[in-house]
């Protein structure tokens, strides 16, 4: 991938106030710097703030941004190439080197992918994303040497057929329909790449001891106590067919020295923007529901992994397994007001891919400019309890305060202040 130099950039502050109708918006504003990582103070001073003192759920501490990036894409041309060159070009760099250190990707990585497999036609991630972000890994500027894992839990239930998910749906989310998540990854296998397809669903009702006791077996592991948040954490550990031993909390289990490496674990977080007929929105968030063991741990009603997404539980996950290093939605076909089924014929298409390493602002910013205006023109006036900046129960903004609140509670920085949300849209 090339480095840009010197170049102009359109950066789209979106700014809005909770609770007032009419939104604030910063738009079209055009900065040229010799060093594009600068650009983000010059725009930052612009920002209405929030005190630390008032902070609320939702809020970042003050003067902390989260970014979200924003391409056009029909997944099967270059817009993941021109993402990373837009993330880069601004100061987040994919790649980790010697002349970027804090780059996400390091050449020996091990790289989960997190997708949506529950569902086939429109409501999985789109195969063509996949691929792309595959192979921009694999392109790494230091030779990949590490491994490519894609991985999703349906939770062996629900799904179009009642049975759950499947990494080889007849009926796929692409140009070629028939393109199943295993059609990509044997390719790459076939072209000698260390990529490989995990379905989670195959031991989601098999609980397992993590790698540092002994037990090798595929299954999840389960903690016995239940967070305030209705939680059980539970999550999964296996084995691919290269060898690699994978724990998602712990990371890359080695037995030769008797420990986990975490850092050498990345989870890139790509989940398709949907509608959800429960929690109002699907997208980076409600996508963690595919790390639990549903079924494991179905303590009754009020505190299955499925009900404990209304009162903040995805935030308990993110904390307490493994943070995504970066979040990438799908929005290329987006499902307005089906809920998590999402048919050919309904699927509405955008043409978008975004990018954050914060899931709440990159969900926060979709669901205002992308689902709800899409949901908004289909009867039935679902785009109304979709909205962000909601507070009250049934909206889509209670529960996500209601999970941002768990990573506050843990140090971690994430936003749904818009104050604090900047948005590179080169889009359009």
């Amino acid at each position: 991938m090339k480095k840009s130099g010197k170049k102009t950039v359109l950066l789209k502050a979106l700014v809005s106030l909770v609770a007032v109708s009419a939104a604030m918006v910063i738009t079209a504003q055009t900065v040229t710097s010799a060093n594009p990582a600068l650009q983000y103070a010059g725009l930052q001073a612009n920002f209405p703030t929030t005190g630390n003192e008032s902070l609320q759920p939702g809020q970042a501490p003050s003067g902390m941004v989260s970014t979200v990036f924003v391409e056009s894409s029909t997944g099967v041309d270059d817009g993941v190439a021109r993402l990373l060159s837009s993330m880069s070009a601004n100061g987040l760099n994919f790649y980790q080197s010697p002349a970027s250190p804090a780059g996400l990707i390091g050449s020996d990585s091990v790289v989960l992918l997190k997708i949506n497999a529950q569902w086939n036609e429109r409501g999985g991630t789109n195969t063509d994303l996949i691929r792309s972000v595959i192979q921009a890994v694999l392109d790494h500027p230091s030779g990949f040497t590490g491994e490519v894992i894609v991985a999703d839990n349906g939770q062996a239930q629900a799904g179009p057929f009642g049975q759950g998910g499947s990494l080889e749906w007849v009926l796929n989310n692409a140009v070629d329909t028939s393109q199943s998540v295993m059609h990509v990854v044997n390719s790459f296998q076939a072209a000698g790449h260390r990529v490989t397809g995990v379905l989670w669903d195959d031991f989601t009702t098999v609980q397992v001891q993590d790698f540092n006791t002994g037990d090798m077996r595929n299954g999840f592991v389960v903690e016995s106590d239940i967070r305030p948040t209705g939680l059980q954490i539970s999550f999964p550990k296996f084995t691919t067919e290269f060898g690699t031993h994978v724990s998602f909390r712990e990371g890359i289990w080695s037995a030769s020295a008797g420990a986990f490496d975490s850092e050498r674990l990345k989870v890139i977080n790509m989940p398709v923007l949907k509608s959800h007929m429960l929690f109002q929105v699907t997208a980076a968030v409600k996508n963690y529901m595919g790390v639990p063991s549903d079924r494991l741990t179905d303590m009754g009603a009020a505190n299955r992994p499925h009900h404990s997404v209304g009162r903040g539980g995805m935030g308990t996950l993110m904390v307490e397994t493994r943070m995504p290093i970066l979040n990438i939605l799908d929005m290329i076909w987006i499902g307005p007001d089906m809920g998590p089924l999402n048919t050919f014929a309904n699927a509405m298409q955008v043409n978008k891919i975004a990018a954050s390493t914060d899931a709440f602002a990159l969900d926060w910013w979709a669901a205002r400019y992308v689902l709800i205006p899409a949901a908004a023109t289909r009867p039935g006036g679902r785009h109304v309890a979709m909205n962000p900046d909601g507070t009250e129960p049934g909206t889509f903004g209670h529960w996500m305060r209601l999970s941002i609140a768990e990573l506050h509670r843990a140090g971690i920085h994430a936003t749904m202040n818009p104050a604090e949300i900047l948005v590179v849209d080169r889009s359009s």
